[in-house]
């Protein structure tokens, strides 16, 4: 909600500074946004005066000017076609900022002849989109002086403040209720609204008004208010309106528009006006749209087809608006128009919000109406509106027509009190205020009290909807006593040492996710769902994970995992000319909809360079061992019993047959690791090779917790050494059951066991492999001797054979 500083004047008489207004208003609950100053925008430019108007010697549309800037004359050249000697307009010097072209100015040629500055047009200055001339300053304008700053000349001198409207405060959607709350608060004087001649009487209108609502239909509406105006002059508003209305962002339009869009910021009072001659039949009335009736907005130019649910203000033979969110184009206005009906209505705040939103229409009006107006003071805005109409525009007004849900007007807006124990104030806020200070503060408000009992009965005012509990009315009372009033007490200190506030699971997760980081990979969050196609792809085709309501058709079914979501979103970035990439998320992936089909699983990818080029390598492209070595670091980050698992080939079908694996720790796989399958990537549309893991954390078993004193370092007194052995395995025979085996001869004296060979061809048979072994051996309390060291070696042969049918290649 946007007001300048002069405008919430003309409502509150006060002395405050604009800091002491914008400090009030935060400390009322209504927080101040912004404060634009023009000045400060315009504080580099001066009112320039051109003293001279010649032709350019080398183009036929730009003239030499002689501006006088107070001291000196500057040479400018000038294309505006009302460039004269005598005018008097914003002049720019040499390194003014210029806010509508974003540029500073220089000094420069054009078209070979100098210019030093330039004469400002109204979109130059950001005022208005208006660049056909430069700013002339009438002759009457009394603050137009050259040489001096043209703030004041121009009108911006009044500071333009933003807050934010709450969503039950939508009384404050006028500047007046919030010279009504700043008023409350102490912060000045609320003014009386200005006398008006119009009393409500005048000649019979030939339009009547009615409410022709059903039982059932009948909350929608519950007062409709017109006057008719004949022989009225739809022209340009005065000067004081258009700068009103520019000034918080809307652009004046005629006389008749602007002083209902006046009226919905002034008194948070929505009006609509009708062309009177446009009105088919004699009277207005408010019904329920009929089925597949049409509508064109006023203010969209858009056609709209309305169901039997609508509420509509109508002639006696079609829809004239939306009630309450969009007047119609049939009975627009324009300048053309000589008689007005004036529109003052009360609709229900749902059946508005409703119509908005099915129609997706976003109007000031609907803003208002939802959030609830001052119903009660319908009938005075109306008399106000109506003055308006005849001070700007003239004509003649007609004696009010009135339709209400009741049978007087006074009945239907009277507002039942409510019982208020003064006592909640102090158990609800444990702040003491006295009784005579509560009173005083709810009667600020607006509110009617009656002390008279120790219950109190208490009515609102008409215009706060939001006030209808006790809790209401306590919160009204410590919103002006104070919030920065209530004293400041420290929480009781039960334990001075902090304890830990994360689970041991989110610790896990949390050494996880850093462990992967720091290997390289980046973590993202995507969808928790996707396409019916790439789920099948992954192995989804649980109809049960199919949502009702998708938010696309791309996005309908549940994920079955993590890396289809990780796939697209890597294959997007390297689309937009990365090398390569690595990401990983952590989520639930879905198999079932109860809780146990849901497990928080850790999935990742790697596409594209693992290792960039360099003078001493050619670089290369990740492949499964990258990913195998990103879940062991994972799982050792977290404790995880890695020396006891086991690797086997069993993979879901999206990886690659013989490019991945699965690391099991007895019965239970504890994640998936390899390169995806060229065909599930084919129709994903990514070209070239992925790899991924998955490591399910439900499944991992916790490291039992030990103590927090670190083991007992034992550093080897003696040298190690190492032994290599060429075995000769069946080719179906994988390198880490050779590994285990050599590993398992001698567990005290064998430390590590790794592969640096890998050989077939020449010298073996078609179905067998060699592979050749590196063993430290590290003597624990002497020195081994050739024969004991002989004995290890017999040992690794021995369980070579036994366990794997391997022999020595020689």
């Amino acid at each position: 909600m946007k007001f300048t500083l002069n405008w919430l004047k003309e409502h509150l008489e006060t002395n405050a500074t604009l800091e002491e207004i914008s400090y009030k208003l935060t400390m009322l609950g209504l927080e101040v946004e912004g404060i634009e100053n023009p000045a400060q925008m315009y504080k580099d430019y001066i009112i320039g005066e051109i003293r001279s108007a010649n032709k350019h010697p080398d183009a036929d549309k730009l003239q030499l000017l002689s501006v006088f800037d107070g001291e000196k004359e500057h040479q400018v050249v000038c294309g505006a076609p009302n460039a004269r000697a005598g005018l008097k307009g914003v002049f720019g010097r040499e390194g003014v900022y210029v806010p509508g072209g974003d540029f500073k100015l220089k000094k420069g040629k054009i078209r070979g002849v100098e210019s030093c500055g330039m004469m400002m047009s109204e979109r130059e200055l950001c005022i208005s989109d208006e660049h056909d001339g430069i700013i002339e300053f009438s002759s009457d304008n009394e603050f137009a002086i050259v040489g001096n700053n043209p703030v004041k000349a121009l009108g911006l001198d009044d500071a333009v403040i933003e807050i934010a409207i709450t969503p039950n405060r939508g009384d404050c959607c006028g500047v007046r209720y919030i010279a009504r709350d700043l008023a409350s608060a102490g912060l000045g004087t609320l003014k009386p609204l200005k006398t008006i001649s119009y009393d409500g009487t005048g000649f019979q209108s030939p339009i009547k008004t009615a409410l022709n609502l059903k039982d059932d239909n009948s909350t929608h509406s519950k007062l409709l208010i017109g006057a008719y105006i004949k022989d009225v002059a739809n022209k340009q508003s005065p000067e004081w309106l258009q700068k009103r209305l520019k000034a918080i962002g809307l652009r004046p339009i005629s006389a008749l528009v602007d002083i209902t869009n006046y009226f919905t910021f002034d008194l948070c009072r929505p009006l609509h006006t009708y062309d009177a001659d446009k009105i088919q039949g004699n009277i207005l009335q408010i019904r329920m749209a009929s089925e597949n009736e049409s509508f064109t907005g006023v203010a969209d130019d858009k056609d709209y087809t309305l169901s039997q649910d609508t509420l509509v203000v109508a002639d006696n033979n079609q829809a004239l608006a939306i009630a309450g969110v969009m007047g119609g184009k049939d009975s627009g206005i324009n300048e053309q128009t000589k008689n007005v009906f004036l529109e003052v209505a009360v609709f229900n705040p749902v059946t508005v919000a409703l119509a908005g939103r099915k129609y997706n229409i976003q109007s000031d009006s609907r803003f208002r109406f939802e959030r609830g107006i001052d119903e009660q003071a319908s009938l005075e805005y109306a008399k106000h509106a109506v003055q308006m109409i005849l001070n700007i525009c003239g004509g003649e007004a007609s004696a009010l027509e009135i339709a209400t849900s009741q049978s007087t007007y006074d009945e239907t807006f009277k507002v039942p009190p409510m019982a208020f124990n003064p006592k909640k104030v102090k158990s609800l806020t444990s702040i003491n205020i006295a009784l005579k200070e509560q009173k005083i503060y709810l009667e600020r408000v607006g509110c009617i009290v009656d002390d008279s009992q120790d219950i109190w009965q208490v009515i609102r005012p008409s215009w706060r909807y939001d006030i209808y509990t006790q809790a209401c009315l306590v919160e009204e009372i410590l919103r002006l006593h104070g919030y920065d009033k209530v004293e400041i007490l420290e929480l009781p200190k039960n334990d001075y040492l902090p304890k830990q506030v994360t689970t041991s699971e989110q610790e896990r997760r949390f050494r996880l996710t850093r462990s992967l980081a720091s290997h390289g990979l980046q973590e993202a969050v995507t969808f928790s769902f996707l396409s019916e196609k790439e789920a099948k792809l992954f192995g989804g085709n649980n109809p049960n994970l199919i949502l009702s309501n998708p938010i696309s058709e791309d996005l309908k079914v549940m994920r079955p995992t993590l890396i289809p979501n990780l796939v697209s979103a890597l294959s997007r970035n390297l689309a937009k000319g990365l090398n390569g990439g690595a990401l990983f998320e952590v989520g639930p992936q879905f198999q079932g909809v109860k809780p146990e089909d849901q497990p928080v699983v850790v999935g990742g990818v790697r596409a594209g360079v693992s290792l960039n080029r360099s003078w001493n390598h050619t670089g290369r492209q990740a492949d499964v061992f990258d990913v195998k070595a990103d879940v062991y670091k994972a799982l050792e980050s977290i404790n995880a019993p890695v020396a006891n698992l086991q690797t086997i080939t069993e993979t879901p079908t999206y990886y690659h047959p013989t490019r991945s694996g699965a690391l099991v720790l007895g019965r239970n796989t504890l994640a998936y690791f390899g390169e995806l399958h060229p065909a599930v990537l084919k129709d994903m549309g990514f070209k070239g090779r992925m790899v991924a893991f998955e490591i399910f954390l439900d499944k991992i078993p916790v490291a039992k917790n030990k103590g927090t004193s670190k083991p007992y370092l034992d550093i080897p007194q003696l040298q190690s050494l190492k032994r290599d052995f060429a075995f000769v395995v069946d080719k179906n025979i994988q390198a880490e059951k050779l590994l285990r085996a050599v590993k398992g001869a001698d567990k005290k004296l064998i430390t590590d066991v790794t592969l640096f060979d890998i050989y077939e061809g020449t010298g073996l048979e078609d179905n067998q492999k060699s592979l050749g072994l590196t063993i430290s051996i590290q003597p624990l309390s002497k020195t081994l001797t050739n024969e004991e060291i002989e004995n290890i070696s017999q040992k690794v042969i021995a369980q070579a054979e036994k366990t794997c049918n391997a022999f020595l290649r020689v």
